[in-house]
């Protein structure tokens, strides 16, 4: 396994749009391992194939890790099914825009729908932590960044030039 090189804001790959997986195969198995690697050394929750580089449809996060209960979770084609009505407010932080701290509204349940190692396919809700967890990752692989998604009502807005979409 290997620490990745984390892409930093403005860099213009973290506004594009992943593709799809089209297999899972060991090359994709060892970038979920680099990518848990890379996400731990960092120190962070959850880590998006485009942060590294990678623009496939991939992410990992592990939301027990830094209290002592680690649970590394890997998410190939993520699908949202659904989304609760009920929002939180909580602070985000991205690895990709390091020593900042947004506050981000988020539904406070997700049903995701992914492929895991082995092409094992699962769904499941998750709510809570992992829910912000799963919601950020998945924003990455569609090019929205956080600073997309600050609750406006309780945060100044953000004056930094954004590179424009694609």
């Amino acid at each position: 396994m290997s620490v990745l090189p984390i892409l930093k804001w403005p860099d213009p790959r973290l506004r594009e749009t992943c593709a799809p997986v089209e297999a899972i195969t060991p090359e994709i198995d060892r970038l979920a391992a680099d990518m848990l690697e890379t996400m731990y050394d960092a120190p962070g929750r959850g880590l998006a194939g485009p942060q590294v580089g990678a623009m496939v449809r991939i992410f990992v996060i592990d939301a027990g890790w830094k209290s002592g209960v680690p649970a590394p979770q890997v998410f190939v084609n993520p699908e949202i099914i659904a989304l609760s009505e009920v929002r939180q407010t909580g602070e985000e932080s991205c690895l990709s825009i390091p020593r900042e701290t947004m506050l981000v509204s988020r539904a406070r349940d997700v049903t995701l729908r992914w492929a895991g190692p082995g092409n094992t396919r699962s769904e499941a809700i998750f709510s809570g932590v992992e829910a912000v967890l799963v919601q950020h990752e998945m924003d990455h692989l569609d090019g929205i960044v956080v600073y997309d998604r600050i609750d406006r009502a309780v945060s100044p807005p953000d004056s930094r030039p954004r590179p424009a979409r694609s």
